[in-house]
């Protein structure tokens, strides 16, 4: 007999699958939008950023562009904000066209510091298994790239992850560039069960994993958090482990809970103020 609990689960997968379909649909429409619309700002205006729709783990909402997890339930009453204010300074609004050139030492050891206004998350990076992921964090953190961004999105129900990454904090932000996807078969990838033929796997607890467009080798700047253990197909590249005390900082940011759905973004923000005030990655 299938429980109350799994029914729960089993719903929230169909949800997040469900809405996974939806949001590609969006995704091409608004790409062809994009595309008439930049047509015609062309004759005025040249060297514009191009869009970037990041994260597979994005809105549930009709504009998002990506995005493949249910929706976060709000919190029944809103906590008290456990962390500080942010420091001084505004996102950078910067992109790339490309990728930048590989210039990490894949043998070698690095971590990565996220310094919030919640406290510091460190991560240690897997650099040989995910080369172009770290390489590319590496990159932007030398830019400033994650300095002043905020964490956009927290869900609380079905899965269990904080999305951060984004500098227009909005979830359809990114660097300009992709990069492929990386560690699918990483050995802290249980396989579970399968919803609708798709098979799921969990991502433990202190998991650090890419955001993507729902589509392969779409990753950008966004990610995600798990504070939970979390049942995903095997399609977020995984590159780190979030340390002990990163850990308890995640799980004062689940604690305060997440807010309604924004209507614009269909984000469920923290109700914590989580912001990076700096983002550094370090060769050890």
């Amino acid at each position: 007999m299938v429980t109350k609990d799994q029914r729960q689960r089993q719903l929230a997968r169909e949800k997040f699958l469900r809405q996974q379909q939806r949001r590609e649909s969006a995704r091409r429409k608004a790409r062809t939008r994009n595309t008439v619309i930049a047509a015609v700002l062309a004759v005025a205006v040249l060297g514009t950023g191009g869009a970037y729709a990041a994260g597979a783990f994005k809105s549930d909402d009709k504009k998002a562009t990506a995005g493949s997890e249910p929706s976060a339930s709000p919190s029944a009453s809103k906590a008290p904000d456990p962390c500080e204010k942010p420091a001084a300074g505004k996102a950078k609004t910067a992109t790339w066209k490309k990728e930048p050139a590989m210039t990490i030492d894949k043998s070698a050891d690095y971590s990565m510091k996220l310094a919030t206004t919640c406290g510091d998350i460190g991560i240690d990076l897997k650099a040989s298994a995910a080369p172009h992921t770290v390489n590319s964090f590496n990159y932007l953190a030398s830019k400033g790239f994650l300095d002043h961004t905020k964490c956009h999105r927290l869900t609380t129900e079905g899965i269990y992850v904080l999305q951060c990454g984004d500098p227009t904090g909005t979830g359809q932000g990114g660097p300009g560039y992709t990069i492929p996807d990386e560690n699918l078969k990483d050995s802290s990838l249980k396989k579970a069960e399968k919803s609708q033929g798709t098979q799921l796997y969990t991502y433990p607890a202190g998991t650090i994993a890419m955001a993507n467009t729902g589509q392969k080798h779409t990753g950008g700047s966004q990610f995600f958090l798990v504070y939970k253990a979390s049942k995903l197909p095997a399609t977020y590249t995984p590159f780190g482990t979030i340390s002990d005390s990163g850990m308890k900082v995640l799980n004062k940011i689940a604690k305060a809970g997440a807010q309604a759905a924004d209507q614009t973004t269909g984000n469920t923000a923290p109700n914590a103020t989580v912001v990076i005030n700096k983002g550094t990655v370090t060769k050890s």
